[in-house]
């Protein structure tokens, strides 16, 4: 190893960087059907898994994303086929597009069909069979790209007596060696510890299942005419993310329902996030501006509508829309970099480590 493969850079004084994001991409509904049909139409892989990533033109460094640390990818499965059974250590959400299927993780198996959202949990053993009459088209959301710019994205195929394995099950080692045993003392009146190595490889479980948030049951709190007094926004929630509030620990998914006939709103400020925002717009049309830059989008378009730190707002034309938003905001919690500005004229606030938003009238009407 040569002792001249590093450089010393002198950062003394540096002036603050101020933060750069990815342009906003539209994939139009019409784009998104054709690649359906493309990859309905080949021969089924041998892992029986039609996949197509959607990359975004900025994405060099080959980690295959739609945003900087998340990807997006098109799965198709024609009636009755079953995709191989794999593991990674990436974290996935389903939301399905079309048709319906069997989601087999483990020894557990769940339904899911249209407009249900779906997530799967790292290291569990997973396939999905199709058990419909029509293709089951699925928009799937992961952090691979991220796991891939560190140099960790993991993948196999499942060894056979995966579909035996109980969700969380482990093995263990050596019952008698572990965090039970291992020293743990405060040092400081402040709060500081000294804690024994076994700590770091004997974690504290939390049960993490797959899960699966059917549309027929979150659809009924959601505003459906005008006036209802129901949410226009829902989170869909893992408890096993605890207080990151996530669908998986790397994102949140919400479901956002305006109904017909709510008049549009003037184009005002927007408001900005370090979390990352991707919009699938199941029905209904209207607009976007990302940094003075307007977007126009109707059912069936894919948007990254809030690249991280950008100023963005979306706008209703009255007819009424369905969205499935997913943003890396559980990510950020666990490495305290949520910053949030509701308000251009407003404070940067570090979400999750100070106290947060109050009085954000978006999600509903009343307290």
């Amino acid at each position: 190893m040569s002792e001249t493969n590093y450089r010393l850079v002198n950062v003394s004084g540096a002036a603050p960087v101020p933060i750069t994001h990815w342009a906003p991409v539209l994939v139009p509904r019409a784009a998104i059907e054709a690649e359906i049909q493309r990859l309905a139409d080949e021969p089924a892989p041998h892992d029986g898994r039609r996949a197509a990533a959607i990359v975004h033109p900025e994405c060099a460094d080959g980690t295959q994303g739609f945003a900087p640390g998340v990807d997006v990818t098109i799965e198709v499965l024609r009636p009755g086929e079953q995709t191989r059974p794999m593991l990674r250590n990436s974290n996935q959400i389903h939301f399905g597009v079309r048709g319906s299927g069997e989601i087999l993780v483990g020894n557990e198996t769940l339904a899911s069909g249209q407009w249900d959202v779906a997530s799967i949990p790292s290291m569990q053993p997973y396939s999905f069979r199709n058990t419909g009459k029509e293709l089951w088209v699925r928009l799937v959301y992961s952090n691979a790209p991220l796991l891939r710019k560190l140099g960790v994205h993991w993948s196999d195929y499942a060894q056979a007596g995966w579909d035996a394995k109980a969700v969380a099950s482990t093995a263990g080692v050596n019952v008698n060696i572990n965090r039970a045993n291992a020293p743990d003392i405060q040092i400081s009146p402040e709060g500081a510890r000294l804690r024994g190595y076994e700590f770091l490889t004997d974690i504290e479980v939390v049960e993490n299942r797959p899960l699966v948030w059917p549309w027929k049951a979150a659809a009924p709190l959601l505003s459906r005419e005008r006036g209802d007094g129901l949410r226009n926004i829902i989170l869909l929630y893992n408890p096993a993310t605890e207080r990151r509030n996530g669908t998986t620990h790397s994102f949140f998914a919400t479901l956002f329902s305006i109904p017909e006939g709510v008049p549009p709103r003037p184009v005002t400020r927007g408001h900005k996030h370090s979390s990352v925002a991707i919009n699938y717009h199941f029905a209904g049309r209207g607009k976007s501006v990302v940094d003075d830059e307007t977007i126009h989008w109707e059912a069936g378009d894919l948007l990254l509508s809030g690249p991280a730190w950008s100023e963005h707002a979306h706008y209703y034309d009255g007819h009424g829309a369905h969205v499935l938003t997913i943003q890396d905001h559980p990510l950020h919690i666990g490495m305290e970099s949520l910053i949030w500005q509701e308000r251009m004229d407003g404070p940067i606030l570090n979400l999750g480590s100070e106290a947060g938003q109050k009085g954000y009238v978006g999600p509903r009407q009343a307290g």
